[in-house]
């Protein structure tokens, strides 16, 4: 037979298709009013399920039976993408507990970050509130996120992520077990500075503290002299240890401002590997707030553990043309093998499309939160 015929027929068979495609989107129209008015969830697992075991069984082989499967996921899958924006058009949002403010109240709001003085979690909080602002700090990062819980701080500095280690998991994990929410974000550019008492030299040197990432930045200027390495909580708590011991075979990897702080001499400037190594801190706090001007958005959910569960939240984003900048996983307690996904995406609570999304995933997916938006 001719090829020509034969894509001629493969052509009628597409219009078709299209045109039947178009009347069940018709219906599909019809079913979200009928929701509407009776107050029922887009998404009917059990319903699907039926609906895919019924279609497999009208083929007639096992390549077809998986192509009619994958091929119906889908169109039940726009499906569900059209209610739910219809859903959105007529005000049945979701909920979303969320405020949109004009801007944050930091004039006489107190601030918490984790570490000592001279940390660069400081320094992002005088950028980011000013250097006037009324802060403390606390130990650890759950200590900070305690703070803010409690209400003994408004806002907290956070790290969660360098442009060379990666992510502060520690703290994906607190923006799961506290609720408390991201308002802000800075990003500041790392220096590390190697540190020593007064009169110290290279060779004298046989410990160097500092936090694990920090360390790990610079570890090829750290490796080439073979010095023992012993992680702490906080740069700036290396740079006080080692200006309180006193000991000329110990130095601290820290900000040059720890430095300056604790009367430690700057033996070596810029030992971490990477000049452009920034970090991304997070402003946090215990109210459900935006800024109107946000951009960002930043979410976790939980999937089955099936084939294309994922792929399935992933196209709440394709669909509504929404930015997706990030997603990161994190390991779910007491359930092994089991993950909880983080994504970070563009857009503002208050947009159709975010909201259309948002309705989607929170159907869909399994506990899913909104971590905030900045």
């Amino acid at each position: 037979m001719d090829l020509l015929k034969l894509r001629g027929q493969l052509d009628g068979i597409d219009a078709q298709i299209v045109e039947l495609y178009e009347k069940r989107m018709d219906l599909c129209r019809q079913v979200a009013e009928y929701k509407i008015a009776n107050g029922r969830k887009v998404f009917d697992k059990v319903r699907e399920e039926e609906k895919l075991r019924t279609v497999k069984a009208l083929t007639h082989n096992d390549f077809n039976s998986q192509g009619v499967e994958e091929l119906f996921e889908q169109i039940m899958s726009m499906s569900r993408k059209l209610q739910y924006r219809i859903l959105t058009e007529h005000g049945s949002s979701g909920r979303l507990p969320f405020i949109g403010v004009d801007s944050l109240d930091t004039g006489t709001a107190r601030v918490v970050f984790q570490g000592a003085q001279g940390a660069y979690s400081q320094a992002a909080m005088v950028q980011y509130f000013g250097e006037h602002v009324k802060s403390f700090h606390v130990d650890t990062f759950r200590d900070a996120m305690r703070a803010i819980d409690e209400g003994s701080a408004d806002f907290a500095v956070l790290p969660i992520e360098n442009s060379t280690a990666g992510i502060v998991s520690e703290i994906y994990d607190l923006l799961v077990e506290f609720e408390n929410y991201i308002v802000g974000e800075q990003i500041i550019k790392i220096e590390h500075c190697l540190m020593a008492v007064p009169g110290t030299a290279l060779e004298d040197i046989r410990t160097v503290y500092s936090h694990p990432q920090s360390l790990m930045q610079s570890a090829r200027f750290l490796n080439d002299f073979g010095w023992q390495q012993i992680s702490m909580q906080n740069n700036a708590f290396a740079a006080r240890k080692v200006a309180q011991d006193k000991d000329k075979h110990s130095a601290a990897v820290a900000g040059e401002y720890a430095a300056e702080l604790y009367g430690l001499e700057v033996l070596k400037k810029g030992v971490n590997q990477s000049s452009t190594n920034s970090t991304r801190f997070i402003i946090v706090t215990n109210q459900r707030i935006f800024l109107k001007s946000a951009k960002k958005v930043s979410i976790c959910f939980e999937v089955p553990h099936e084939s294309g569960s994922l792929y399935h939240m992933l196209s709440h984003f394709i669909y509504n043309n929404l930015n997706m900048n990030k997603i990161e996983s994190r390991p779910i307690e007491g359930r092994n093998w089991e993950y909880r996904f983080f994504i970070d995406f563009d857009g503002n609570l208050s947009d159709s499309a975010v909201k259309n999304a948002l309705r989607g995933l929170r159907e869909e997916a399994r506990n899913m939160r909104i971590l905030g938006n900045y």
